[in-house]
């Protein structure tokens, strides 16, 4: 049996019943763990584990999340519970995704050189 500060992943929200992302510009690290389903200890060391993850820090170290952090939080929960990565895996995938996306940017660019 699990204690209180025990997380078991198997029986975590899937992604798609966690609550839709508000319109805002910030998020604190509790809005952050609430939305993504996840407790704020592990947002802290997901920081640590993932360079791309890196929110803003004010006043007394504390953290505001932005909306794209936010959508990046959920895409590494969902390698980690959902699709079985680990860190390492994760932290790769998220490499190769940014690559993929650099190369489909740079292919559009030449697409419209082309079309000139």
């Amino acid at each position: 049996m699990l204690e209180k500060t025990e997380f078991d992943a198997s029986s975590a929200l899937p992604s798609a019943q966690l609550p839709p992302i508000p319109s805002k510009r910030y998020f604190t690290i509790g809005e952050v763990a609430e939305l993504c389903g996840v407790r704020s200890h592990v947002l802290r060391y997901w920081e640590q584990e993932f360079s791309q993850l890196s929110p803003q820090k004010r006043r007394g170290n504390r953290r505001y999340y932005q909306h794209h952090e936010v959508v990046l939080i959920r895409k590494i929960r969902a390698l980690l519970y959902e699709e079985g990565f680990t860190i390492s895996g994760a932290r790769n995938r998220l490499d190769e995704v940014r690559g993929e996306l650099r190369l489909r940017d740079e292919l559009q660019a030449v697409l419209q050189i082309l079309s000139q």
